[in-house]
């Protein structure tokens, strides 16, 4: 009798632990997905204020047009700095990625040299 229970229990935390991974699996993905959106939207607010500051600097003075033409170069720098930063995480993560199959490459060639079909897989 003990052993129906026993089942019926982790049956019931194995329930439990699959329906919390659906829920929170599928929040990270809707959320993650709108970070993406709002990181890119965030970048062309950015590339439209540049533009915009430099079509007013073109409207006013020498002095407030260098001034202004520098605000927007600077933003426009910040903007393409982080840009490229995203890019390096990135790549960095793929880089990992690639250095774990390497490796996990060469420990199974280690493992059995002659065995051509699995190292080919």
């Amino acid at each position: 009798m003990s052993i129906v229970f026993s089942r019926d229990s982790q049956v019931r935390l194995m329930d439990s632990t699959v329906t919390n991974a659906e829920k929170y699996f599928g929040q990270f993905c809707s959320l993650l997905a709108a970070y993406t959106r709002k990181t890119a939207r965030l970048r062309d607010k950015a590339d439209q204020l540049v533009k915009q500051l430099a079509d007013f600097a073109n409207t006013e003075g020498p002095e407030m047009r260098a001034t202004v033409r520098d605000f927007a170069e600077d933003l426009a720098q910040v903007q393409d700095y982080r840009q490229a930063e995203a890019e390096i995480k990135k790549f960095k993560r793929v880089q990992k990625n690639e250095i774990k199959q390497l490796e996990k490459l060469e420990k199974l060639r280690r493992k059995s040299p002659s065995d051509r079909q699995m190292i080919s897989q």
